[in-house]
């Protein structure tokens, strides 16, 4: 509507244009030559107003000209700049897998991933949508994190502990606090347990489990039957009272951790009401040796606790 009344307005000036024109030129002939011929007279006037309407219409196409020149300039632009764009792209997703391809890991996971993240995308629901990019987000998030040596969640995550058991394949090294007391009895604690059986019966994983109490009344016959049925799985067992302990060994009393593979430790920072608040991985060399050097200090100061009645951490 807008375009249609522009272009009314333009031929309504070319109109008046051309016919003040005519108009001034037939005056100025009967002015000049007042002895003309009429027919002479009116073809100067139609010769200039043509000319003068021609002129309009060829400046009005110069200038549509110049538009179409700056849009098609623009356009190109815009073209190219998006063409350099899709390229990018290509290019960082082509380096992207070729890193993944010549990476040590797997990377039938990540092409996985990456299929199906694209298959999301083709979903109605605007909630499935929204939750795989959070969980994408979460999941990079939690690589990066990794990746610097460092990665903390909220609570415990039992999530965790069971994927790293499955993975482990030399040792695993644990303590164990009144903080996680209850965990034992706990369905991810059978969960936990199943993986760390099989991670000892079929890989031929160590694990060492070392339950840390305060006092010798602490040792409970619940904790020594706790300590037998993770014997029952083939996980050796200690309890260290710290009361007993040297003290070289008891300054080493510590929250609870767990050391896979000499490379990898898992924590668990309790909150005031002694329960896990939250859990972190680290994969800093110095930390980790500074853990297994406790662990072994705190373990060689202990007797094992595999016959009744014995007074775990007695000398």
């Amino acid at each position: 509507m807008a375009g249609r009344q522009e272009r009314n307005s333009k031929l309504l000036r070319k109109t008046l244009l051309t016919a003040l024109v005519s108009a001034s030129t037939y005056v100025l002939t009967n002015v000049l030559n007042r002895n003309a011929d009429e027919l002479w007279k009116l073809t100067v006037t139609f010769l200039i107003g043509s000319a003068a309407l021609i002129v309009q219409y060829l400046v009005d196409f110069e200038e549509r000209i110049n538009s179409m020149e700056q849009s098609l300039s623009a356009h190109h632009v815009e073209l190219q700049t998006a063409v350099e764009k899709s390229f990018a792209g290509i290019n960082e997703a082509t380096e992207l897998f070729s890193q993944v391809d010549r990476s040590v890991l797997r990377s039938d996971g990540v092409t996985r991933l990456a299929r199906a993240y694209t298959q999301l995308g083709h979903q109605e629901s605007n909630l499935v949508k929204t939750f795989s990019q959070e969980e994408i987000g979460r999941l990079a998030t939690q690589m990066e994190s990794l990746s610097s040596g460092s990665v903390t969640c909220m609570g415990e995550n039992n999530d965790w502990l069971i994927d790293l058991t499955t993975c482990v394949g030399t040792s695993i090294d644990a303590t164990s606090t009144d903080v996680d007391r209850q965990f034992w009895y706990s369905e991810a604690a059978i969960r936990y347990l199943k993986a760390q059986e099989d991670a000892h019966r079929h890989r031929n994983v160590t694990v060492r489990r070392l339950f840390l109490v305060r006092t010798q009344a602490e040792v409970t016959e619940e904790l020594e039957r706790l300590c037998e049925s993770h014997r029952d799985l083939g996980i050796e067992t200690r309890i260290a009272v710290r009361e007993s302990l040297a003290p070289s060994a008891r300054l080493r009393m510590t929250n609870d951790f767990i050391v896979f593979d000499g490379e990898l430790c898992y924590e668990t920072t309790p909150d005031m009401d002694q329960k896990p608040a939250e859990t972190t991985l680290k994969t800093d060399k110095e930390h980790i040796e500074e853990r297994v050097n406790r662990f072994n200090v705190i373990w060689d100061a202990t007797e094992p606790a595999n016959q009744p009645g014995t007074a775990a951490g007695s000398a």
